[in-house]
C-alpha cells in the first residue's frame, strides 16, 4: 500500500534523479527537499518502496534510482504537464508559416522538441500497408528530367524527380504513365514494385524507352513503400551518461534508421518481461531496458495518422517532454487535418 509519505519520496526521487543522473540517498531527500520526516523514516519507505520495485539500487551506489515500476506510477499519478506561456509563445511561432507543408512543419516540430528536451525526436509517417494507389501523373521538364506525382485512396501524394541518362521522349511517359494507371490503380502500396515487375512485358512492347522508365519507377515504388521515419537530435544521446556505453548508443542509434525494427522494440504485445507501457491521456510511454519511448498520434488527415515520438534514457523530463509534444500535435492537427 502506498502511503502519502511514500509518494512524495517516490516523487522526490524521481524529480532529482531526472536533475542530477546521480542516485539519491536519503540525506538529499531531507536537506534538499525539505521532506518534514526523520533520515530514519525516509530511509525504511525508501526500504520498503524498493522492495516493492518502485526504486533500485545500482551496484555502485548506496543511492536509490526510479525503476521502471516506479516511472510508470509517476507518470501515471504525479504528472504535471503545464507549459509555460514563453514556450508556447516561441511552439506557436512555427505554425505562423501559412505556406509550410505538413511534412516540413513536422520535421520542425520535430527538431523543436529535440532541442527543447536535450533528447532524441522523431516521427513515423503513415503506414503504407494501409494505402493503395490512386493515380500517377508525370510531367516532362526537359528531354531528360521529369517529376512524378504519386496520389493514393487517402489523398496522400509522393513527388520524386526522374533523372534520365539519355533523353526520352513525352510520348513515351504518356504511354508508360498510361499503362501504369491502368494496371496498378487499387494495388497497395507495399506491393507496387512486385507488381511492376509482372507487367514489364506490356511495357516492353508499348514504350520505346521502357528500360529507363521501368527502372525509374522500380526505384520509386521502393522509396514511396518505404515507411516514412524521421529523427531530430540523435546526436544528443551521446551527451546522456546512460549512453557512455558505445555499443549500447550504436544499438540505440540503429533503430532510427529502421522503422520495423523500431516497432519490434516498442510492441506492448509482445509481452517482454523487461518492458513497462502506459497509456496516459494522448501519450503512450514505454519503458524497455534503460531506454524511455514516449508517442503520441497526430492525424495529418482525415485519414492517415502518424506518430510524434521522443526517445532517450529513462531519466528524462516527463513533465516536460509530454506537455510539449500535445500541445505540437494539437498545433499540427489544427491546421493540416
Amino acid at each position: 500500500m502506498m502511503t502519502q509519505r511514500m509518494v512524495e519520496i517516490l516523487k522526490a526521487i524521481v524529480d532529482e534523479f531526472v536533475d542530477t543522473a546521480e542516485p539519491v540517498a536519503s540525506k538529499t531527500l531531507v536537506d534538499k527537499y525539505k521532506l518534514p520526516y526523520s533520515s530514519a523514516t525516509i530511509r525504511n519507505d525508501m526500504a520498503i518502496l524498493e522492495a516493492e520495485g518502485f526504486i533500485e539500487k545500482p551496484h555502485t551506489s548506496a543511492g536509490r534510482i526510479p525503476s521502471n515500476k516506479g516511472y510508470k506510477y509517476y507518470c501515471e499519478h504525479l504528472l504535471n504537464k503545464n507549459m509555460d506561456d514563453e514556450i508556447k509563445y516561441a511552439v506557436s511561432n512555427i505554425f505562423s508559416d501559412s505556406g509550410m507543408n505538413v511534412e516540413d512543419c513536422v520535421k520542425q516540430s520535430c527538431r523543436m522538441i529535440s532541442d527543447m528536451t536535450n533528447l532524441t525526436s522523431g516521427v513515423l509517417g503513415p503506414s503504407s500497408k494501409s494505402q493503395t494507389l490512386e493515380h500517377i501523373s508525370v510531367f516532362p521538364l526537359d528531354n531528360k528530367t521529369a517529376v512524378c506525382i504519386f496520389i493514393t485512396n487517402t489523398g496522400h501524394t509522393e513527388n520524386k524527380t526522374f533523372n534520365f541518362h539519355d533523353e526520352i521522349s513525352a510520348e513515351d511517359i504518356k504511354t508508360c504513365t498510361d499503362i501504369l494507371n491502368d494496371r496498378l490503380k487499387g494495388t497497395p502500396i507495399s506491393e507496387l514494385k512486385e507488381k511492376l515487375e509482372s507487367i514489364k512485358p506490356i511495357l516492353v512492347g508499348s514504350v520505346k524507352r521502357h528500360e529507363m522508365l521501368f527502372n525509374a519507377f522500380i526505384g520509386a515504388f521502393t522509396k514511396f513503400a518505404s515507411e516514412k521515419l524521421y529523427f531530430s537530435g540523435t546526436s544528443k544521446l551521446m551527451y546522456q551518461p546512460e549512453y557512455s556505453d558505445i555499443e549500447k548508443l550504436k544499438n540505440l542509434i540503429s533503430i532510427f534508421d529502421n522503422p520495423e525494427r523500431l516497432k519490434e522494440v516498442v510492441a506492448v504485445e509482445n509481452n517482454d518481461p523487461n518492458m513497462t507501457a502506459i497509456t496516459t491521456t494522448g501519450a503512450e510511454l514505454i519503458w524497455k531496458d534503460d531506454m524511455a519511448i514516449v508517442t503520441t498520434e497526430i492525424k495529418l488527415n482525415r485519414s492517415e495518422i502518424g506518430r510524434l515520438m521522443v526517445v532517450g534514457p529513462r531519466r528524462m523530463e516527463y513533465n516536460r517532454v509530454l506537455a510539449l509534444m500535445d500541445f505540437i500535435s494539437k498545433q499540427i492537427e489544427n491546421i493540416y487535418k
